[in-house]
């Protein structure tokens, strides 16, 4: 079986999120059983001398909106992954992968239509039995297919349903979509163009990054405007769980650390905490940690941490937050971390810094208003960190709450409803088991038991395509 892995970003080459991290992961492992083939833009940012990155030779001319776009193709090994990347000057010269605003480029459209047509001319050029899509930026490519008259199967995976890749009616003649297209059954939105819809409605299965997560769109409240047209297509839509790199993400190994541990000698881990308090030179190292590790956006629970913070940091914790997103957010957090002791801010993203924090912390915060799956919680576990999380999505499937001889992979502290008093609780009940070393070391020792590889996830993904041929 030949699959081509169609993602905008795959780490450790390009990253703005938990899509480059399960990109690489499901990939690497689906290709210890089949023959995959990933492929991504060759960004700006990529150190092609770093990774061994070199053109293939083969370079051809698009065609598409009355205009012609240059392509080149290059190409890498990442332990046996055979990649491809796609160059082409505008849509890989940025200073980002999407834009610093949450709105993005304004020619995003034109820059992934030429992506997308470029997977389309590999398809022609090279069969592939499947053809797996993932998110907005690749979503265009299914109705491509369809429109070339192509045999391969298609999956495509909605990583974030907020997200939907929206363009006015215009974009139709300069991004190459045949304006039949422009039907409320199709590709229009409100007078606009979706490409989500065009993956949705071309694939020959769906599947979203979570079981809870494939209820949860189907409903209003979640469905961001598409739940009548995702419950139109249903009948194609599975929740196949994400999964982390185990060997990536292993304390006993992980060279980022001051010193490795794991579930049976955790010895390492205190060491780890106490070299990180002094690295952001705090001393309270007896304290309980907590950490948030994610996008300053309101989907990561950001207005809720900021109503809550000044409250929160009155107890007895350390509170270190890790990220990037909203300008009012970093204001909101910065103007806090100014004047209290116990918070500690640190803008952007540094992946050796985020497996300190994993390795040193307590407790992981995530109160998502709402989340596809989320990675960050499994990584947390694996490192002997306990999550504190909002019941929502993949939360919902990964984490339990701590309840007196039961145990449930993975436990930690749940709070049903995005409230700052529920919330606190959460943090309050964390504490008090902080107090308990014995309990909390039986719990930290029973989620690094847990299994949340990513060798689940790309068996389940196996069965669908198997089922599709």
């Amino acid at each position: 079986m030949k699959l081509l892995f169609a993602s905008a970003e795959i780490s450790p080459f390009a990253k703005s999120g938990g899509l480059a991290d399960i990109s690489l992961a499901l990939s690497k492992v689906l290709n210890g059983r089949i023959d995959v083939t990933a492929i991504m833009p060759l960004y700006r940012c990529i150190d092609k001398t770093h990774y061994d990155i070199c053109s293939t030779g083969d370079s051809f001319n698009l065609s598409f909106g009355g205009l012609s776009y240059d392509i080149e193709l290059f190409t890498t090994t990442i332990d046996g992954l055979k990649v491809v990347f796609v160059y082409n000057e505008l849509l890989c010269e940025r200073d980002s992968l999407y834009g610093h605003s949450e709105e993005g480029y304004e020619d995003n459209d034109l820059r992934f239509a030429i992506f997308c047509h470029t997977i389309v001319e590999i398809v022609k050029r090279d069969f592939f039995d499947i053809l797996h899509l993932n998110d907005w930026h690749t979503a265009l490519t299914a109705l491509l297919v369809r429109d070339t008259g192509l045999s391969t199967k298609i999956v495509y995976t909605i990583h974030n349903l907020a997200y939907q890749g929206l363009f006015p009616k215009s974009s139709m003649v300069r991004t190459g979509i045949d304006p039949k297209h422009f039907r409320m059954e199709e590709v229009e939105f409100y007078g606009e163009v979706n490409w989500m819809k065009a993956g949705i409605g071309n694939a020959d299965a769906v599947t979203t990054v979570s079981p809870s997560y494939a209820v949860e769109i189907l409903t209003p409240e979640f469905g961001c405007g598409l739940d009548g047209y995702l419950r139109l297509h249903s009948e194609k839509l599975t929740g196949i769980l994400n999964g982390i790199d185990t060997k990536l993400f292993d304390p006993s190994t992980d060279p980022a650390l001051p010193a490795t541990y794991s579930k049976t000698s955790k010895r390492g881990k205190m060491v780890c905490k106490k070299s990180f308090f002094r690295e952001i030179e705090m001393e309270q190292s007896t304290l309980p940690l907590f950490i948030f590790i994610g996008r300053f956006v309101e989907q990561k629970g950001l207005e809720l941490i900021i109503e809550s913070i000044e409250e929160m940091l009155k107890r007895p914790l350390v509170f270190v937050m890790l990220g990037d997103g909203e300008n009012k957010y970093h204001s909101a957090l910065q103007k806090v971390a100014q004047k209290k002791f116990n918070f500690h801010l640190h803008f952007g993203y540094d992946e050796t810094l985020a497996h300190k924090m994993y390795a040193a912390a307590d407790f992981l915060v995530m109160p998502s208003l709402f989340e596809p799956c989320g990675l960050n919680q499994m990584v947390a576990m694996r490192y002997g960190t306990i999550p504190l999380v909002h019941k929502t999505g993949g939360l919902k499937d990964t984490i339990h709450q701590i309840i007196p001889r039961k145990r449930v992979c993975g436990m930690g502290f749940v709070f049903n409803k995005m409230k700052k008093d529920l919330f606190l609780q959460s943090i309050d009940s964390a504490i008090k088991l902080y107090g308990n070393r014995r309990k909390l070391n039986s719990i930290r020792t029973f989620n690094m038991s847990c299994d949340f590889s990513i060798q689940k996830c790309a068996k389940e993904y196996l069965k669908l395509y198997e089922s599709l041929l």
